[in-house]
């Protein structure tokens, strides 16, 4: 028990300071579809075909134009994609509404992009997807050493005052509480992360090979892009194989070969932008190849299901509040973690002073 004790102070003073921030910027994502004052964030959907597809060829005409993010039922404005970092709200009639030139210009973007790659890249998805283990390492450790206190527990939201026995206290009995919504955070977000710790997570839902295939998306090759394509046509014939999908996202393709991708949300399906997706020739605009997200195997599907949780995708407000107090409380505990372990810790004099008065005992 006493090395558990070790490895959970190291954990939470090395590691602290990066699960604090994730809490704590991810808390702030929840809400983003509050806070960007444009006029038509609060707009209805427009959904229908027509409506859709004229909005399309008109934000596809606009020079540089890479890929739309397409309005939904809780964010009325497009989003327009340029390239490096580029990038424009517009209404659903196509009107461009703001445009930035990088991503600093919209604090939603440098948050996300903080809170999903540590502004590093593939190499901040690996220090997130760590402390994620070991957050996960965190959370059980810490459950298991409260139980030998579990008689003094006093459930506060702020520690009594600031001295360090107060705050392992105060951080002992809240993990404690917030446990079973730290896991739930925690878990949802390692897994789009890393891979295998996800395969094993859903593992119970199907065979781990099945769903590996599932997870990999099929690749398609065609020609050129062609100089101005039939986006109309590639809407329609979308519409027409998946009549109860939402358009969620198009994107053209990064070099000559790649298919024009577009993404579609089937009613069922959790995952905001959905896993429907549909590939056309860049060069004619034909159908390369189309899947079903509501047809994949039950572990890809399981799998689908983990954003949605971790970003509050589902269940309303009631589970955004959830969230959201997972969120403060992952700040809350981190920060205090990597303060009483760093700048609280007692005096050596007092250690021995503590040692001996264990060992007399």
């Amino acid at each position: 028990m006493k090395l558990l004790d070790t490895l959970h102070r190291w954990t939470g003073g090395l590691i602290g300071l990066v699960l604090a921030l994730m809490g704590l910027s991810g808390t702030i994502l929840l809400y983003e579809h509050l806070w960007i004052g444009f006029p038509g964030t609060g707009d209805p959907l427009r959904g229908d075909l027509t409506t859709v597809a004229a909005t399309t060829e008109k934000l596809m005409a606009t020079p540089g134009a890479q890929g739309i993010i397409y309005a939904d039922a809780r964010f009325g404005l497009h989003q327009l994609r340029f390239a490096e970092g580029e990038g424009a709200y517009a209404s659903q009639s196509g009107e461009i509404v703001t445009r930035w030139a990088s991503q600093w210009e919209r604090p939603e973007l440098w948050i996300f992009d903080f809170h999903h790659h540590l502004f590093a890249g593939d190499n901040g998805e690996w220090v997130i997807g760590i402390a994620g283990l070991c957050g996960l390492f965190f959370v059980i450790s810490g459950v298991i050493l409260w139980w030998r206190t579990r008689k003094t527990f006093q459930f506060r939201l702020w520690p009594k005052r600031m001295s360090r026995p107060a705050i392992v206290m105060h951080h002992r009995d809240l993990g404690v509480v917030v446990a079973p919504l730290l896991l739930i955070s925690i878990v949802t977000g390692t897994m789009m992360i890393f891979r295998p710790f996800a395969l094993g997570v859903v593992a119970p839902f199907g065979p781990v090979a099945e769903t590996a295939k599932a997870l990999d998306p099929p690749k398609y090759s065609g020609g050129p892009l062609a100089e101005k394509p039939d986006y109309t046509a590639m809407l329609t014939e979308a519409r027409r194989r998946f009549p109860d999908a939402e358009f969620r996202i198009l994107s053209l393709p990064r070099k000559d070969g790649d298919p024009i991708g577009l993404r579609m949300k089937q009613p069922a399906e959790w995952l905001p932008n959905g896993r429907t997706t549909l590939a056309f020739d860049a060069a004619t605009g034909e159908v390369l190849g189309a899947r079903d997200a509501l047809a994949l195997p039950s572990g890809a599907q399981a799998f689908n299901m983990a954003f949605p949780i971790h970003a509050g995708k589902v269940g309303g407000w009631a589970w955004r509040i959830i969230l959201t107090i997972s969120g403060l409380s992952l700040t809350m505990l981190g920060s205090f973690a990597v303060w009483s372990f760093w700048f609280k810790r007692p005096k050596p004099a007092k250690r021995a002073v503590k040692k001996a008065a264990l060992a007399s005992t």
